[in-house]
């Protein structure tokens, strides 16, 4: 069951609706797994998961995590950043999940940086299909956290109506330094 109560599950609820099985899709920071995990199950047998991180802590925890749940096949683990996905990634994409910030339970000084999650996050929306999504959990409590969350506006806001959408989850009775949810996606029929 989807936790509400989390923003992440707000993503991954978005995420359930619009994956299917035999889909490609990216998860551009594995961090602990639990997005890469939760995509492998969501793609089926037919589909593939491209998992990148920068930290080679990050992978192997969601290495152990996919093994454990006999899911490793669909999923190709990357130590890169996410700014070179078009590196590793050469067909259309269903969906992204990009989670900002710093590897829970790790060091805390290693987080993602502005320039390189804006990057990231264009190189997807250019391979992403119609119809597909982005979701963007940005933790605006970390140093440059405020920052991403500006140029991620920024960029929201040059994507033309009649080609996309661009969708802000925030929690309104939580402090402003909490998590901020926003879904990127490409329209089923262009206007």
């Amino acid at each position: 069951m989807i936790n509400l109560e989390k923003i992440t599950g707000l993503a991954h609820l978005y995420l359930q609706e619009v994956v299917q099985a035999g889909d490609v899709v990216v998860d551009a920071t594995a961090g602990n797994g639990n997005d890469t995990l939760f995509l492998a199950e969501l793609v089926g047998k037919s589909g593939k998961v491209y998992a990148f991180d920068i930290q080679e802590k990050a992978l192997k925890i969601t290495k152990e995590k996919l093994a454990e749940a006999f899911l490793e096949e669909r999923v190709t683990l990357i130590l890169d950043s996410h700014e070179n996905i078009r590196q590793y990634v050469f067909s259309p994409i269903k969906a992204a999940v990009f989670n900002l910030g710093y590897l829970p339970g790790g060091d805390k000084k290693v987080v993602t940086k502005p320039k390189s999650t804006i990057a990231g996050i264009s190189e997807c929306y250019k391979l992403l299909e119609l119809g597909g999504i982005i979701a963007i959990t940005v933790y605006v409590g970390h140093p440059g956290g405020e920052e991403e969350k500006i140029l991620l506006e920024e960029l929201g806001q040059k994507i033309p109506d009649r080609e996309g959408f661009v969708v802000k989850h925030e929690y309104l009775n939580r402090p402003q330094s909490y998590p901020k949810l926003y879904i990127i996606g490409k329209r089923r029929n262009p206007l």
